[in-house]
């Protein structure tokens, strides 16, 4: 058995007080119940504070470009305790899609090569940099999902080849929301010297993650969703095994190795890159999101990571059987290995982003809407994702709303054949 070696292995925060007093900082739960976190984050008081912080210091001019990028080195430090890393297996990028390029653009491909993955299973910003490199020769081996819409461990097992130099997959799928068995990938990656490469957006903070455990090679996420940060900050790890076989497409002064924080002094012209993940860092930082990064992931890491997972999922169970108890079609299971902190029902690509051809799913979505109960509509499922916040009163609450809103539109189609 894999030891586990995240900081984070021990439940610090664990117990109902400090779940409540995590959720007390949010100010739209007041308000509404927020069911959403795998379409975007909302923001603790304590994370708006950091980002207040930053503004002041740009309104009064008290802070330069070094001082702010403390936070940027504090909030990669605090991701890779979260996740099982260690600092220097971390850059601080923009988003998904960046870091996602970032790796399809460095590695040493050569003609022949293939990538292999479940393009029905991947949100299309996991296909897209995959399909560009076939202009260099690489093969894009696309592989069917399960039959329930999970990405099949064995498939793309049985998909490799002596060509394959790199699996990718979604931590989660965006929907319906099945988790991916990452280990199993891994240790079958890792025996064939394959990079492993994990979109891990919709469950960075959480579900729990050891991303060296795991035997992840490569992990890109934003802090916009569960690390409840801003959009255009995120994170790419890249494991010590690969990071010296990976040439930066883009070079700009914070990939390079110099003996000063001197953004604006330029070295010999024979340099070498960082001798860490920075290498991949492009130019200025979002400060911004580093700020906000820097303060909500100190909150989740005051949780604990498994302690979160515990919380969460406890509550997608009970919820997802509470659905199925109203007779909807639950499209991801209520435990076990590939359950997730996300819930959907209806019937997968019955309409698409937004809308829903479902009779049932679009007026049962409005009628959650106007009752205050947060969601989404992915390939034409209604989607729940639940984080920390969460408590079984949201799930009372959400409940009771889809029983009176399946009640009457079950009445209208009556009325209406």
């Amino acid at each position: 058995m894999l030891r586990d070696t995240s900081a984070n292995a021990v439940r610090p925060g664990e117990g109902p007080a400090a779940f409540k007093a995590f959720r007390e900082g949010f100010p739209v739960l007041r308000e509404k119940t927020y069911l959403s976190i795998c379409d975007k984050a909302i923001l603790h008081d304590r994370v708006r504070a950091s980002v207040d912080v930053f503004l002041d210091h740009l309104a009064h001019a008290t802070a330069n470009r070094v001082q702010h990028e403390v936070r940027v080195r504090t909030s990669r430090e605090k991701f890779a305790r979260l996740m099982g890393a260690t600092p220097d297996t971390i850059a601080a990028i923009r988003n998904v899609s960046d870091g996602t390029n970032t790796i399809a653009c460095a590695m040493p491909w050569k003609s022949g090569d293939n990538v292999v993955l479940a393009t029905e299973a991947e949100h299309p910003n996991n296909i897209y940099p995959w399909l560009r490199q076939r202009r260099r020769g690489v093969e894009l081996r696309a592989v069917a999902p399960a039959p329930d819409g999970a990405i099949d461990a064995e498939a793309l097992v049985a998909a490799m080849d002596g060509n394959t130099r790199l699996v990718t997959v979604a931590s989660a799928t965006f929907a319906p929301g099945h988790r991916t068995d990452l280990l199993r990938l891994g240790e079958e990656c890792r025996k064939r010297d394959v990079f492993l490469l994990v979109d891990g957006v919709q469950t960075a903070g959480i579900l729990h993650h050891d991303l060296q455990a795991q035997l992840v090679d490569g992990f890109a996420t934003s802090t916009s969703k569960g690390l409840l940060g801003l959009y255009g900050y995120g994170f790419l790890y890249v494991s010590r095994n690969w990071v010296e076989r990976l040439e930066p497409a883009y070079l700009s002064r914070p990939a390079v190795a110099q003996m000063t924080d001197d953004h604006s002094t330029m070295g010999e012209f024979e340099f070498e890159y960082q001798p860490d993940s920075r290498r991949f860092e492009v130019g200025s930082f979002n400060v911004a999101g580093a700020y906000a990064a820097d303060a909500s992931i100190d909150l989740l890491l005051e949780l604990g990571s498994r302690a979160i997972e515990d919380h969460v999922l406890a509550l997608s169970g009970e919820f997802n059987e509470g659905l199925r108890a109203l007779g909807l079609h639950v499209a991801v299971p209520s435990s076990g290995p590939r359950q997730s902190h996300i819930v959907t029902v209806g019937k997968l690509d019955a309409g698409g982003h937004g809308f829903s051809t479902d009779p049932l799913m679009q007026p049962l979505s409005d009628f959650l809407t106007a009752s205050g109960v947060m969601h989404t509509l992915r390939r034409g499922q209604m989607r729940f994702g639940l984080h920390a916040y969460n408590d079984r009163d949201d799930i009372t609450r959400a409940l009771a709303a889809a029983a009176e809103g399946v009640r009457a539109a079950r009445s209208r189609a009556v009325a209406n054949p």
